[in-house]
């Protein structure tokens, strides 16, 4: 049998079964039976599925994954992510726009301890969006900077589905935890000064409002004891990385402890708090590594039947046009991220783009960023952006879908510059790496 009716048997099946709404873990594991039955000799073939699954996560790169989410979930349980946004609203005053600018500088460092844009965009939103309504500001500007912030999520290190990523794809998890410092600073630069300008443009956007004034001294030492901590912690993974002193795996163990020291220097760490934040990193933790098991005999499925080799091939026929194979790969991307959770497309995807990746000789860690930023935007991007029915579910009952989706085009606008700016100058993702030890 050719290879493209092989690939529409697997890719067809797989879809089939998540639309019937089977979880992502099952839907793998069921085709993953079936073609390893098939294609590799009956028993035989499902003692070689279960090797598979073994060896796909008895390995050390992927020890970071529960460390960094464990680090949001103790910072998150704790109430410490809260008291940081208190003070971030401190700071900001009377500037424009400040509530909105509040959601982006709170999301790009609630982002470094998460990972993860609906969980971002659920506590952003219930704890901003009240206050917002309630002082005037537009659907616009209230909802549209707490989805983008939601896009801050993997795109700011450390990042969990950047670790999956790099372990997939078999290229420098720590490189490419460094190529995106930059493209996620700009990101939210980008976002601040649109905020900004459009808040300045249309005043009635943000309608400003008394507020009343902190002394400094109060103000820093707040900052000294709910920022700095938090920022020196997430410093010292991202230096550690940088510097060559550690692996991502003993900066992910680095981070979470100090993540526990500082919660237990506040004094909130008590039992409740211990086993919430343990039980929750562990389901996520479980459902990641669940799910990697299937696709990682998934991808060995595609090429043993030569579907691999044949979309390479594929693509290499297209060779005189290489950016209209990026594109495409973007878009299908970006298809794929507004109907399955991001974890679940690197899965599907990194078993046929990485071949194409090495066959066009472009750098895994950078088509690795655009990637990256990719399916944060597509979480966001109307119709079927899965935030944006987080947002639905948090916001007030005047506001419809129709709302949500005219505050989230312009971010997805500035997403998309973002990431043709990463295409045009890919030193945006690779100088940083370079200039690793």
């Amino acid at each position: 049998m050719d290879w493209p009716f092989l690939m529409l048997f697997f890719f067809g099946g797989l879809s089939a079964l998540l639309l019937l709404g089977l979880p992502v873990a099952f839907a793998f594991l069921f085709v993953n039976v079936i073609g390893v039955y098939v294609f590799w000799g009956g028993a035989i073939g499902l003692q070689q599925l279960i090797l598979s699954i073994d060896s796909s996560i008895s390995t050390f790169v992927l020890v970071p994954v529960p460390m960094f989410i464990l680090m949001g979930t103790v910072i998150f349980h704790s109430g410490i992510a809260y008291r940081m946004i208190d003070v971030l609203d401190e700071w900001l005053g009377r500037i424009a726009g400040r509530l909105a600018l509040l959601a982006i500088g709170a999301g790009s460092l609630f982002a470094t301890l998460t990972g993860v844009a609906m969980g971002s965009v659920a506590m952003l939103g219930s704890t901003l969006v009240p206050d917002m309504e309630r002082r005037g500001y537009s659907k616009s500007m209230s909802i549209g900077p707490i989805l983008a912030s939601g896009s801050l999520a993997i795109m700011i290190p450390p990042s969990a589905l950047g670790v999956i990523l790099a372990s997939m794809g078999q290229f420098s998890v720590g490189k490419l935890l460094i190529g995106i410092l930059l493209p996620g600073l700009l990101l939210a630069v980008v976002y601040a000064t649109y905020v900004v300008i459009r808040c300045h443009i249309q005043p009635h956007l943000a309608p400003a409002y008394e507020v009343m004034p902190t002394p400094i001294g109060p103000r820093i030492m707040r900052t000294v004891q709910y920022v700095l901590p938090l920022v020196t912690i997430i410093g010292i993974v991202i230096g550690t990385i940088f510097a060559g002193v550690a692996t991502p795996t003993e900066a992910a163990a680095l981070g979470a402890l100090f993540c526990f020291l500082l919660v237990a220097c506040y004094g909130k760490l008590t039992w409740q708090v211990l086993k919430k934040s343990i039980a929750a990193a562990t389901t996520i933790s479980v459902m990641v590594f669940v799910i990697l098991t299937g696709s990682a005999a998934f991808s060995q499925i595609l090429a043993f039947t030569g579907i691999t080799v044949g979309l390479t091939e594929l693509a290499l026929a297209w060779s005189e046009h290489p950016i209209l194979i990026l594109i495409a790969m973007q878009l299908v991307l970006l298809l794929l991220g507004m109907l399955i959770e991001q974890t679940s497309i690197v899965m599907i995807t990194t078993p046929i783009y990485f071949p194409i990746v090495s066959a066009f000789g472009w750098d895994p860690v950078w088509f690795g960023a655009i990637m990256l930023l990719n399916l944060e935007m597509a979480t966001i991007s109307p119709p079927f952006g899965l935030s944006l029915f987080v947002m639905k579910g948090i916001t007030s009952k005047n506001t419809t879908m129709g709302d949500i989706y005219r505050a989230a085009l312009p971010f997805v606008a500035l997403n998309l510059l973002v990431m043709g700016i990463m295409i045009a100058v890919p030193g945006t993702v690779l100088w940083l790496p370079t200039l690793m030890r």
